[in-house]
């Protein structure tokens, strides 16, 4: 029997989101995936990492390039404001890429798709940390009327965020209270960090400008919330999904996480189940 080569993995963005995804790479997919690097634009927090992973720090790399050089796929989890860039340097090299930061491809998708096709790799986005991805796209076959998103977080899940703080006082929050309301192009631009499940929404069903989003502040919730409603030819479709918060970075949902870990499991296993 032929020894299948391991995946070269590397990872961009040493934060809470690459940090999980690291030492699920380097303990549950070890005999099927090599974690071959670690980037970050604060070179301390890959060495921070990499120690942590194996106790020394030659896994974190000093550039980017580097780092794409040594994989057969990077996962990017950095920022919105870079995964483009970090996206077209990596299909452009013919390496493949998993995209975390899913609102920063907005504008973006058809050179991604000329790119891909041109140097014949691949680009990947997990569903993130929403439900109904599968039947969105296999409803989009026949035709979809509507798609409307509205998410629901603590208010103190968007401290930082400008485009609220501009607008109201967080701390002064106690009842429902509609932060944004639009199309998901808009709703990625001013919740970069977010609402990256708008941006994966609109991808995956009738296009950023069509699909519509409202953020509602909520300081009765402890988990991130969003109700998907899906109105179509083949079937009327509505999801919640209530999501615990990522134990390192409560500005972000554990099932994201879980959704990337579970993209890589159907790179790496030959039998793919679902839509």
């Amino acid at each position: 029997m032929l020894k299948r080569t391991k995946l070269k993995i590397g990872i961009v963005g040493c934060g809470a989101i690459g940090s999980s995804l690291a030492e699920e790479i380097a303990g549950k997919f070890k005999e099927q995936a090599l974690l071959c690097g670690l980037f970050d634009i604060k070179p301390e927090k890959a060495i921070i990492l990499a120690k942590k992973i194996r106790k020394n720090n030659s896994l974190a790399v000093a550039t980017l390039d580097e780092l794409i050089k040594k994989s057969d796929l990077l996962i990017e989890a950095s920022h919105a404001n870079s995964a483009w860039q970090i996206a077209r340097k990596t299909v452009s090299s013919g390496r493949k890429i998993m995209i975390m930061s899913v609102g920063g491809m907005v504008g973006h998708l058809d050179e991604l798709f000329r790119l891909s096709s041109k140097h014949n790799t691949q680009a990947y986005f997990p569903s993130g940390a929403i439900s109904g991805i599968d039947a969105l796209k296999a409803a989009n076959i026949a035709g979809i009327k509507k798609v409307t998103l509205t998410t629901r977080k603590h208010p103190d899940s968007f401290s930082g965020v400008d485009y609220v703080t501009k607008k109201f006082k967080l701390s002064s929050i106690k009842k429902d209270t509609i932060l944004f309301k639009g199309s998901a192009r808009l709703a990625t631009k001013y919740f970069p960090q977010n609402i990256n499940v708008a941006a994966v929404l609109a991808l995956a069903g009738i296009g950023i400008d069509k699909t519509k989003v409202q953020i509602i502040a909520s300081p009765k919730v402890n988990r991130n919330i969003h109700e998907i409603l899906i109105e179509s030819k083949s079937a009327r479709i509505f999801t919640r999904t209530e999501n615990v918060l990522h134990p390192q970075n409560p500005k972000t949902s554990f099932l994201a996480v879980l959704s990337a870990i579970a993209t890589l499991r159907q790179i790496l296993h030959p039998v793919k189940i679902g839509t």
